[in-house]
């Protein structure tokens, strides 16, 4: 389960972006959004740099008016980057729609 998850990826001498994307998903599918914005945020701290499957999937984690600020951040990330695609779009979207 989750627990399992965060455990294999806590041992994990070396973090590539998809690893972070794998946790954050597993995060925001076990319904715990604000442990995958954390967790977005350390990438960040970390150095490492999102992208669309990161941006995609992180999105899915604000879902409601409380979330708007870091959907927002989020989103100013996505531009900065260049990284704005049918994809992310998508995802802009139904985050927009939901806060």
């Amino acid at each position: 389960g989750l627990d399992d998850a965060r455990r294999a990826f806590d041992k994990m001498h070396r973090w590539d972006v998809s690893m972070w994307n794998s946790m954050i998903a597993v995060y925001v599918q076990c319904d715990h959004c604000s442990a995958a914005l954390e967790l977005f945020l350390q990438m960040l701290q970390e150095g490492l740099m999102p992208n669309n499957i990161t941006f995609f999937t992180i999105l899915h984690a604000c879902t409601s008016p409380v979330d708007l600020a870091d959907g927002k951040l989020i989103h100013s990330c996505i531009v900065d980057r260049g990284l704005e695609s049918d994809v992310v779009g998508s995802a802009l979207v139904n985050m927009y729609g939901k806060c």
